[in-house]
């Protein structure tokens, strides 16, 4: 041990408090938001399993557009973080802008498809007819969430790409707090509250997002954050960083779209195996992310840190900082994963399941418990080495092959033709993981992706 401690620099240990100061505060947005999808499973699971399943299966579409737009904002914040490093805020600004612009189109487009066609979407996910009735007003009525989050994402990257990552956590705690006064009461009917049932998650899910909004308006421009300007500098820009922007952020979008495509296709696949069966892997999924955060933070903050040393042309230290991440999320991902399944016992008996129910929950939990560190190392290499230089092509098709090539059509065949128990499904359906693991691996030690991309970029 005392070897191991000299061997680390003070360089090292400068490091590490800045990865814990713009990690932490990710992993905790990241816990908050997950606590609150937790929240909301514990409250319906109370319900009934079929309600449970509604609510899980009407949130895909929500789901499929937040990893739209998070992988368009994983594409502009390589911009945006190198900017950074490159002391450059008028052009961090105008790809903010840029970011804005895009989110927003693609929130219309989901808003209009949700709140006139929110029987097809629904559909989509499922056949069960008492789980479609239940799920189309989720649908239809939370559509305004497309529009709040189509602003608050790109606002959320640009103070993270600045290592603001403080603010985002506090504003997401206010949010957290607010849906979930809002969806206990509601649901239940509390203090003469109307009982709405699964409609409370809804309200309560609108009404923090519109209120999440408003904060980050008012502390970006009414608090003057660094970020403020005015409106016009934001939208300034010209045709070539517009071009090289979109050359950027448009396989990172690719990627996240195909890739929670995928998943919800996973969730349809088991979806349809039985309500129990979907209502366990709800559960189970909703639970491993309590556990996961923490390691994806870390691969977030790897790609804002690696970004700022990428663009102060720092290629070196570049290197050293994406290795040293990579090494503490492993060990995060060994611990998370034996936490996991140490813990799953007890957690699953907060939902209201059928003896079945748990029995099913608690083995898919043990098969993501196997895998976390995977999944951990995995997110690091795509969203932190490959993006912060920006080798997004390389990452999508990477993600869309082994999702798309083995994972979906384990799913189905082996849920709808072989007819096995969910969690044997989902064992198979891991082993994509470990196939992306082994190509990511050789792309991250042929150092392909050092690539400093706004040196050329004038003010």
């Amino acid at each position: 041990m005392k070897k191991l401690t000299e061997r680390i620099t003070p360089e090292d240990k400068a490091l590490y408090r800045k990865i814990f100061r713009v990690a932490a505060p990710i992993a905790l947005q990241s816990l908050i938001a997950t606590s609150l999808s937790l929240i909301d499973n514990l409250l319906i699971g109370h319900v009934g399993e079929t309600e449970l399943a509604a609510v899980g299966l009407s949130t895909q579409i929500f789901f499929i557009f937040w990893m739209v737009l998070y992988g368009w904002t994983g594409g502009t914040i390589t911009y945006m973080a190198q900017f950074f490093g490159k002391n450059d805020m008028a052009n961090l600004r105008r790809v903010a802008g840029i970011s804005v612009t895009v989110c927003f189109s693609v929130g219309v487009l989901f808003f209009v498809a949700c709140a006139f066609f929110s029987g097809s979407v629904m559909r989509i996910f499922t056949d069960i007819p008492e789980v479609i009735e239940l799920g189309e007003p989720l649908i239809k009525y939370g559509s305004a969430v497309f529009l709040a989050w189509s602003v608050t994402m790109p606002l959320t990257a640009a103070l993270k790409s600045t290592q603001q990552t403080k603010i985002p956590m506090l504003i997401s705690g206010v949010s957290l707090a607010v849906s979930t006064l809002l969806t206990l009461v509601l649901i239940y009917g509390f203090f003469g509250m109307p009982r709405l049932g699964v409609m409370g998650v809804c309200v309560g899910i609108v009404v923090s997002r519109c209120l999440e909004l408003t904060l980050y308006l008012i502390v970006i421009f009414a608090k003057k954050n660094i970020l403020a300007a005015p409106l016009r500098e934001f939208f300034a820009w010209d045709k070539n960083l517009f071009r090289r922007v979109v050359k950027n952020a448009v396989p990172t979008t690719v990627n996240e779209t195909m890739w929670g495509i995928g998943v919800a296709l996973y969730n349809a696949a088991f979806g349809r195996i039985g309500v129990t069966e979907f209502a366990a892997c709800q559960a189970g999924y909703t639970i491993m992310n309590l556990f996961v955060v923490a390691c994806f933070s870390i691969g977030e903050a790897m790609l804002i840190l690696v970004g700022e040393r990428l663009g102060a042309d720092d290629l070196g230290g570049a290197k050293r900082t994406a290795s040293k991440i990579l090494l503490i999320v492993t060990i995060v991902g060994l611990c998370a994963g034996g936490l996991l399944f140490a813990t799953s016992r007890f957690i699953v008996r907060l939902f209201g399941f059928t003896p079945l129910g748990v029995h099913y929950t608690l083995l898919i939990l043990t098969v993501y418990s196997a895998f976390l560190v995977v999944k951990a190392v995995n997110s690091s290499f795509i969203t932190g080495a490959l993006r912060s230089g920006g080798d997004t092509r390389f990452a999508m098709v990477t993600e869309i092959c082994t999702v798309w090539l083995f994972g979906v059509p384990c799913a189905f065949f082996f849920s709808l033709y072989a007819h096995l128990p969910v969690y044997i499904v989902l064992l198979i359906v891991q082993f994509e993981e470990v196939i992306k693991f082994l190509i990511l691996l050789r792309r991250y030690r042929s150092g392909k992706w050092v690539k400093d991309l706004v040196k050329d970029i004038g003010g």
